[in-house]
């Protein structure tokens, strides 16, 4: 990466990857996600946390209010939107940390960035068009993930013939796509959706080949958080348990030139991630 490459910069928020990878809080504001569910509905103990993610070296908050757990259901943009708002407005005005809104509605998205969030995470890579053009016209950054079926059905049977070749050239057209929109090419993160449509071997032929999304040029973000997957690996059937389940997937992912890693136990992952910079840098 080169020195001019290190700093992200946008109207309203910037990047630092001048020592690596950067670490992405997740702020659920939802009854039912997989792992967190419940915990942060409350907007105060919302933003106590995501305070708390910032303090602990969180470069960026990642606030979502409708689940995209297996089999979830859709919630409504007005409910997201009371849920995300409040909490995303307090952030906006007592920290300078990027503030990304997890959704895939055009209505929340667009919502969320005049409240202040800066940063568009949707988990259909813009496949609504107007959340392109939204970001186009806020000039933010925009991460793309890859999920095979929808959140109803992704789980069901998922089949792929290459999984990392497929999941890649889905991300390149996306983000060419984007480009089309008029988002700039160094703000599009891409994502290879763990567990999104994937098997246990997806995933894990997914994270042995994510240099070949590094190598794709654009910046790569990935979640592996407590996910399902590494309690199949270590025998933790509750999500919380799976902590270092999650580190040695986030130290592989540094390893290898990934620039966001998206997790729920910051303090925790900061140190893997401040270890595996020092040691790949």
């Amino acid at each position: 990466m080169s020195e001019s490459e290190k700093i992200l910069e946008w109207p309203g928020g910037k990047l630092d990857f001048s020592s690596g990878c950067v670490v992405m809080g997740i702020l659920n504001v939802t009854p039912d996600s997989f792992s967190d569910g419940g915990e942060f509905l409350d907007v105060d103990s919302a933003v106590k946390h995501g305070f708390g993610m910032i303090e602990a070296g969180a470069g960026i908050v990642d606030v979502g209010a409708e689940s995209s757990r297996p089999g979830s259901e859709a919630v409504s943009a007005d409910e997201q939107i009371k849920r995300a708002v409040p909490v995303i407005e307090r952030l906006a005005k007592e920290t300078a940390a990027a503030i990304s809104i997890d959704t895939r509605n055009y209505e929340v998205a667009g919502t969320a960035l005049e409240a202040g969030a800066n940063i568009i995470n949707d988990i259909t890579a813009l496949s609504d068009p107007r959340m392109g053009d939204l970001a186009a016209k806020y000039e933010v950054p925009v991460v793309l993930m890859h999920m095979q079926g929808t959140l109803s059905t992704m789980q069901l049977e998922p089949k792929y013939g290459d999984v990392v070749g497929e999941v890649l050239g889905y991300l390149l057209s996306q983000a060419e796509r984007a480009e089309g929109f008029g988002v700039k090419r160094e703000r599009i993160f891409i994502d290879p959706g763990i567990g999104f449509g994937k098997t246990f071997e997806h995933n894990l032929e997914l994270l042995r080949g994510i240099d070949k999304f590094v190598a794709s040029g654009y910046r790569v973000l990935v979640g592996t958080s407590r996910k399902r997957f590494i309690g199949e690996i270590t025998g933790r059937e509750n999500a919380s348990e799976r902590v270092f389940g999650t580190a040695a997937t986030v130290a592989w992912c540094v390893s290898k030139g990934v620039s966001v890693v998206r997790v729920h136990d910051v303090t925790e992952m900061v140190d893997v991630v401040k270890v595996s910079n020092k040691i790949k840098n």
